[in-house]
């Protein structure tokens, strides 16, 4: 799946900067002052050299100008990004995954639509590959954040798994039968496809460390680690993330943080790319202040 984030800048997004726009309105104005005067010896009209001045009726015409372009700029900006797919945001987006046949589940985020359009387009060719299988099954539910589809052997077996927002990453029997359903219907499936739906959670991790804090932070950090650790799990994991310990060490190293020993795992959890693991336990021992 083309993953959005990784694109360039587009160029019709332009970076915007007041006193630029200052700069080249003065000059112009200079410009277009000192043509009149050549072609007007007669007038009188004196070398503009005032620009300084904060007082200055024509600077002071050029800033409110100037701020106007740049106003009129980024809304320009802001009506390029609601009709690119990796800025889309909101009800803008909404309008976009309509013209791919796609409408936006309840509580689905944008990240979650935007990675559901696109697999639509990847997959709509025809019945039966793989992002066909996953635009499907995340189109059930919210709750499905992530899916591996793949071949367990060479016969025409399928295995779909799943990975949730929520209960860990582990979907309920109901909600895995509710793809099932999806995934059979005949629009969708394969012929010769025989279709299953697992969960991708196949590991636990169970995490005990140690942590001391700088002497000026507050128990507060301490307090907020084990969220801090798991959400930093459901935001970055996925199927086939692995939980290695310089990782888990990152994110316990959560401002405020002075030291972290970590007893458990004693070694990185490796994954495959059709699994997904999850935390069990995580204790965390406050080992007092270290600068």
């Amino acid at each position: 799946m083309v993953d959005l984030s990784t694109l360039p800048t587009p160029q019709v997004i332009e970076e915007l900067d007041y006193e630029t726009i200052v700069a080249r309105q003065k000059q112009t104005f200079q410009d277009l002052w000192e043509a009149v005067r050549l072609a007007n010896p007669d007038a009188g009209l004196p070398d503009y050299d005032v620009e300084m001045l904060e007082t200055d009726p024509a600077m002071i015409i050029i800033q409110e100008n100037a701020y106007r372009e740049m106003l009129e700029r980024a809304r320009i900006n802001d009506a390029a990004r609601a009709n690119l797919l990796g800025y889309s945001t909101k009800g803008d987006l909404d309008q976009l995954a309509a013209d791919h046949n796609v409408t936006r589940l309840p509580n689905e985020s944008d990240k979650a639509l935007r990675e559901r359009i696109v697999l639509a387009d990847q997959g709509r060719s025809t019945a039966g590959p793989e992002e066909w299988y996953k635009f499907h099954a995340r189109s059930v539910d919210a709750d499905v954040r992530d899916v591996a589809v793949y071949r367990p052997g060479t016969g025409p077996e399928i295995e779909v798994a799943i990975l949730t927002t929520s209960n860990g990453g582990t979907p309920g029997a109901p909600l895995l039968g509710s793809v099932l359903e999806a995934l059979s219907a005949p629009a969708v499936r394969s012929v010769n496809d025989v279709i299953s739906v697992v969960p991708a959670v196949k590991t636990i991790v169970n995490v005990t460390a140690s942590i001391w804090l700088l002497p000026e932070a507050p128990m507060s950090v301490f307090d907020g680690l084990e969220q801090t650790l798991r959400d930093a799990l459901d935001n970055e994991g996925g199927i086939g993330f692995d939980v290695n310990t310089s990782w888990i060490i990152s994110r316990l190293m959560a401002a405020g943080a002075a030291k972290v020993t970590l007893t458990a795992p004693v070694e990185d959890v490796v994954m495959d790319k059709f699994s997904a693991a999850a935390f069990g336990t995580v204790n965390l021992s406050y080992m007092g202040r270290l600068r």
